[in-house]
């Protein structure tokens, strides 16, 4: 007989990334269902004014994951304000795409700085909190670029296999705590990260809603892998026994190996830019967070 699925009623939740696309899209998946969220987001007036949207019993912070201070910082907050921290969700993450050779050392420091380093601080603050309470959850995003590597984003696809060996090891690591690991795989996403990019063949572009609600089952019903969609899974093991070649062939006949190649670069104009402004370091974070308000009272949770 199949389990009942955990009540996310009271949880208490931290999503980075969440001021817009598959963060956005987590946080209202888990307000519905009565969890109070943290919105963590380079862009501080953007995480407020998602929080401001989303509802009661939602924060907007201010966040650069690339930074460890800053990161506990707004682990902090959010149990100042909402309460033990139940769920991390490392879900910020940059792609900027082209030729290697061309990719500056800048660029290359920016990628691994949010997607790996984020991730990695991430882990380690909520662990530190999660293992003496022998509970938790830690979602961490990855990519099928976490799986299988794609020409044109060779760096961001390095980051994602970081995450998705992190999480494994952290899984072993883990083992008899009480404390939940899981890694997100989505393929191609509507969102302005993906924007300016060919369909997969064979695999319809999914919005951040199908994204979010993956991450709410995962929640209520733990399990390690999760593939977005989930026929990605059986596609995966069929790659591992297929010879490489074959393998190869296939996907340039499908001209999926040029899915990031040949991005449209005037529908994917916004994302530069601002991935250009994030390079550079000129983010939207204030230099100093004021200081939080006073604690939330937190209810009691749904039985």
């Amino acid at each position: 007989m199949a389990r009942a699925p955990r009540s996310l009623a009271g949880r208490v939740v931290a999503v980075t990334g969440g001021g817009r696309g598959i963060g956005r899209a987590t946080a209202a998946a888990l307000i519905a269902r009565g969890a109070r969220v943290a919105i963590g987001d380079l862009d501080a007036p953007l995480a407020e004014q998602t929080a401001a949207e989303l509802g009661a019993w939602t924060v907007g912070l201010p966040l650069d994951v690339s930074d460890r201070t800053n990161f506990a910082a707004f682990l902090d907050q959010v149990e100042h304000r909402l309460g033990p921290l139940d769920v991390l969700i490392n879900n910020a993450g940059i792609m900027p795409i082209g030729p290697f050779l061309e990719e500056t050392d800048a660029c290359a420091r920016r990628i691994i700085g949010i997607n790996v380093h984020g991730v990695l601080f991430g882990s380690k603050l909520a662990l530190e909190r999660f293992v003496p309470r022998r509970r938790g959850h830690l979602v961490n995003m990855a990519s099928i670029a976490g799986k299988a590597g794609a020409a044109g984003g060779v760096t961001y696809c390095a980051s994602k296999y970081a995450v998705v060996g992190l999480s494994e090891a952290l899984r072993q690591e883990l083992h008899g705590t009480g404390v939940e690991i899981s890694v997100v795989m989505p393929i191609g996403v509507n969102t302005e990260l993906y924007s300016g990019l060919p369909q997969i063949r064979g695999f319809k572009l999914f919005e951040p809603e199908g994204v979010a609600r993956a991450i709410v089952g995962v929640l209520q019903r733990p399990r390690f892998e999760v593939y977005v969609p989930r026929s990605m899974a059986a596609v995966m093991r069929a790659g591992i026994l297929t010879p490489r070649r074959t393998w190869e062939g296939l996907g340039r006949l499908l001209k999926n190996d040029q899915t990031l190649t040949r991005p449209d670069h005037d529908a994917r104009a916004a994302y530069e830019a601002r991935m250009l402004q994030t390079i550079d370091g000129r983010s939207t974070l204030p230099a100093r967070a004021a200081p939080p308000p006073a604690p939330a009272e937190r209810q009691p949770e749904a039985v």
